[in-house]
C-alpha cells in the first residue's frame, strides 16, 4: 500500500510539472503575439468599432498611403483582411487554435490587449485557414468591411469564439474587433499628411 501512496503523489506531481511546462510553452509562444511592434506605427487607439470605421472613412477620403514597414499589404488587402474577422465572429473561424491554448495564452493576451486599450500582432499575418487576400479594388473592400460591420452591430444570435482567444462576450468582441482595426489602421496615413 505505501508503495501506491507514494506513486500516486509522484503522478500527481509529474503531471503538475508537464500541464506547467505545457502551459508556459503557450505563454512563451504568446510573448512573440504580445510584443510584436512594427516601425512606423501611428499607435491608434479605438473604443468602437464605429470610431474605428470613422478613421476608415477618413483614409479612404484622403486616399491612403502605407507606413513602411509597418505592413506588407496594400489599402484593400487590409480592408478585406479585417472585413474577414469580422465576418468570422459571426459564422465562425476557419481553424481555430486549441482549447487549451485559448483558454491561456490566448486568454492572457486578449487580457493584456484589453487593458492597455491596443493590440500589437503581424499585420502580414493571414487569419488561419482564411481564404487569400484577393481584393484588388479599395472601393469593393470597403464595401465589404462596411457591411461586416453592419451585419455585426445587428447580429442577433450568439459569436462564434475567436480563432484564438475563445469566447467573448459581444461588448469583448467589439473591443477586438475595434483593436484590431486600430492595430491595422496604424499602419497607414492620409496620403494628404504625408506630403
Amino acid at each position: 500500500m505505501s508503495t501506491g501512496s507514494s506513486s500516486a503523489p509522484a503522478a500527481r506531481f509529474t503531471r503538475r510539472r508537464a500541464l506547467a511546462g505545457g502551459v508556459g510553452l503557450l505563454a512563451a509562444g504568446g510573448v512573440g503575439y504580445l510584443a510584436y511592434q512594427p516601425g512606423n506605427d501611428r499607435q491608434l487607439v479605438f473604443g468602437s468599432l464605429r470610431q474605428a470605421m470613422q478613421e476608415v472613412e477618413r483614409l479612404n477620403a484622403a486616399g491612403s498611403r502605407p507606413l513602411g514597414p509597418a505592413t506588407a499589404w496594400n489599402w484593400a488587402h487590409t480592408l478585406e483582411h479585417c472585413a474577414q474577422s469580422i465576418e468570422f465572429s459571426l459564422h465562425g473561424f476557419p481553424q481555430p487554435k486549441s482549447a487549451l491554448f485559448q483558454k491561456t495564452a490566448g486568454a492572457a493576451a486578449f487580457s493584456v490587449f484589453a487593458w492597455r486599450g491596443r493590440m500589437s500582432h503581424s499585420l502580414a499575418e493571414p487569419i488561419p485557414g482564411a481564404a487569400a487576400l484577393t481584393a484588388a479594388d479599395p472601393a469593393t473592400a470597403l464595401a465589404r468591411l462596411r457591411q461586416a460591420v453592419a451585419d455585426f452591430a445587428q447580429h442577433p444570435g450568439p459569436l462564434h469564439p475567436h480563432f484564438a482567444y475563445g469566447a467573448l462576450s459581444r461588448s469583448q468582441y467589439e473591443q477586438a474587433h475595434a483593436m484590431h482595426l486600430a492595430n491595422h489602421l496604424s499602419a497607414f496615413d492620409a496620403v494628404a499628411q504625408g506630403g
